[in-house]
This record gives C-alpha cells, structure tokens and sequence, in this order.
C-alpha cells in the first residue's frame, strides 16, 4: 500500500511580501506612528519606496525588510498579550518607560533613534522575557 504525498501549499515571494507590508501598517495605525517613524522601522526606505509600500500594501522586500517586519508583529503580539487592547499598546509604545533599557524614553524611540534592527529586536526580547518567554 503506497503512502500518500501530501505537498506543502506554495506561498510566493508576492504573497509574502503582501502580508507583511499589510500587518506592518495595521500595526502602525494602531501604534498611531508617524510616516517617518514607520520608515526608519522599516529600514529608511526612500520616500517614494515607502509611499507606494503604504499605498498598495504591496511591493519587493529585502530581508532585512522583512525582519523588521517579524520584529514589530512579535512586539505587537506580545503587547496584546500582556495589556489585552489597543489603546494601553498604544499607550506602551509612546510613554516614557523607566526600565533600565530604556532609561526613561519610550519604546518607539528607543527602536527609531538609531534605526537598526538591533534595537527593534531588544525590544522583542524584552517583552518575550517580561511575559515570560
């Protein structure tokens, strides 16, 4: 009796790409962030780049791109998780924060001050070690 293949459904670069520039921005409408600070999060791509990403939710990703995108959506999670709602997400992520991280500035400037990616990806293990993770 021959076993059956099952093939893994094919997701294309295009879908990929998609998904993310579209969770990116939902997420930035509800962290209610600046053009410019969902720039430098996405890696300070140029103007007319970003504004045809944001427009179409659509276009060609580096991965470094896609990275950020992977470290603002677990951001995102982790923070829905410890406060339940948008709004005290919101609250988060612009308030002065008094843990030794940030040393008193809030997290969104703390992750756009320099744009690296580093410094999005402390973010994300700070809040994976506060819940627990």
């Amino acid at each position: 009796m021959a076993i059956a293949q099952r093939s893994e459904p094919t997701v294309s670069e295009d879908q990929i790409n998609r998904a993310a520039l579209q969770a990116f921005f939902g997420i930035a409408e509800d962290w209610k962030l600046t053009n410019e600070q969902q720039r430098i999060l996405l890696g300070s791509p140029a103007e007319s780049t970003f504004f045809k990403w944001k427009k179409l939710k659509d276009g060609r990703l580096s991965l470094d791109t896609l990275d950020r995108v992977s470290y603002v959506m677990g951001i995102h999670k982790a923070l829905r998780i410890i406060f339940g709602d948008v709004k005290s997400v919101e609250r988060w992520v612009h308030a002065p924060n008094d843990a030794p991280l940030f040393g008193g500035r809030s997290a969104i400037y703390f992750m756009t001050e320099s744009g690296h990616l580093e410094d999005i990806a402390i973010v994300r293990r700070y809040l994976d070690a506060e819940r627990g993770w």
